[in-house]
């Protein structure tokens, strides 16, 4: 009994590691990567400064004491409270706490790019993975193959049907085919490592591999007029240009007074040489402060500052809108060349393979012309390997599109 409970749990949990997908480690990507919960936190710490810059400044409280009493007509003074509120010139707060809101804002559009960023290196890292196991798989078949060959050219040589060169010539190419075969196996580890170090795993964490790429056609969903509607870059950038103009208006209302509201309080002691009315009552003041700003030297630098990071955002954001055009066009491009490619492995695939057959008959019959069939074999394996890349290529072109779109 005990060892059917362990069987099916090993059971199952092959079944939850091969279920993964690259949506799945998409997620896991977003979960775990230290890059991307670093933007994640620095939006969050943008959330703080608003509180920060749209409160009112903090009080004033002053207390004097006289230590030589300072005589009234009712009585020495013996102490004063002073309590005073500064005030900002009216909507002073309002559009600081629009700037810090509008810049958190940003921050978030700039995370929200940095993921859509991580899916496409995601993605970056996984087809080549998929490329690998497939190109193990052909070498393998492509030994396989080969020892067959080398069996036969090896028993029409025996029986006087064949050459020893025909042997020879099989066994240098199978030798070639194991050396590459054992490098591929080689290149496995710094390419997992890559993969599972994006979702900040061990480096050596098992990574499921799909079986298949399917190629399909460019849905209109990639309409390059969006890129300027709601890509995060751009959005970003329209935020903190609008935080700008808040700073600009937060700048000019600076440069108006401030108004302080206070209170003083002064205890005030009882005269014992007479009698008077109010002896010895202490004194309540109210206070009203002005600020007067008449150096506007820096008023003006702030407001002048405010309007050249706006004319920069302007200037950002037409780069950037260029070179997600031009990026956009490139990645269309190299989607329609490797599907042109995968096409063209296709047809050439099958009429090598025609070819092959006809040739391996012709040897199976003759004993001759061994060196073309060993030739179209070694071009069969090429297109097979070529069509692999093409799909891969494909892939990485496709995630690099959805990352230019913010499809994602």
């Amino acid at each position: 009994m005990k060892n059917i409970i362990i069987t099916l749990i090993i059971l199952f949990s092959g079944l939850g590691l091969y279920a993964q997908t690259l949506e799945d480690y998409f997620k896991i990507a977003a979960e775990n990567n230290p890059g991307l919960l670093s933007q994640y936190k620095d939006f969050e710490a943008a959330l703080q400064k608003v509180p920060q810059v749209s409160t009112l400044p903090d009080p004033s409280f002053s207390f004097g004491y006289f230590v030589s009493p300072v005589e009234t007509r009712v009585g020495p003074q013996q102490a004063r409270f002073s309590l005073t509120q500064m005030i900002p010139w009216f909507g002073t707060l309002k559009a600081q706490g629009d700037a810090a809101t509008l810049m958190a804002e940003a921050k978030y559009q700039s995370f929200l790019d940095a993921k859509n960023k991580l899916y496409f290196d995601v993605s970056a890292a996984y087809f080549p993975l998929y490329e690998l196991k497939e190109w193990i798989k052909i070498e393998e078949n492509n030994i396989a193959i080969l020892e067959s060959y080398k069996t036969i050219s090896n028993s029409k040589f025996k029986n006087g049907n064949g050459t020893l060169v025909d042997v020879l010539r099989v066994d240098i190419m199978l030798k070639e085919a194991k050396t590459n075969l054992a490098i591929l196996n080689k290149k496995e580890s710094p390419l997992k490592a890559a993969f599972n170090k994006l979702l900040n795993r061990v480096e050596m964490q098992p990574v499921v591999i799909a079986d298949s790429i399917v190629v399909e056609p460019v849905l209109l969903d990639y309409n390059k007029d969006a890129l300027a509607i709601d890509h995060p870059l751009l959005n970003s950038i329209d935020l903190k240009t609008k935080a700008s103009e808040a700073s600009e208006r937060a700048a000019i209302k600076q440069g108006f007074p401030k108004l302080g509201l206070g209170l003083d309080y002064v205890s005030v002691g009882e005269r014992n040489d007479m009698t008077l009315v109010d002896n010895g009552k202490d004194v309540l003041m109210p206070m009203l402060t002005v600020t007067l700003p008449i150096f506007r030297g820096k008023y003006k630098a702030a407001v002048k500052e405010a309007q050249l990071i706006q004319e920069s955002f302007l200037l950002q954001k037409n780069e950037i809108a260029n070179s997600l055009n031009s990026n956009y066009e490139m990645a269309l491009f190299d989607i329609r060349q490797q599907t042109d490619l995968v096409s063209l492995f296709d047809q050439q695939i099958e009429e090598s393979r025609q070819a092959l057959n006809l040739l391996f008959t012709a040897y199976g019959n003759s004993g001759k012309d061994f060196e073309e069939v060993l030739r179209m074999q070694q071009q069969l394996l090429k297109y097979d390997k070529l069509k692999i890349t093409a799909l891969s290529q494909y892939r990485i072109a496709m995630a690099k599109l959805d990352y230019i779109t913010a499809k994602k």
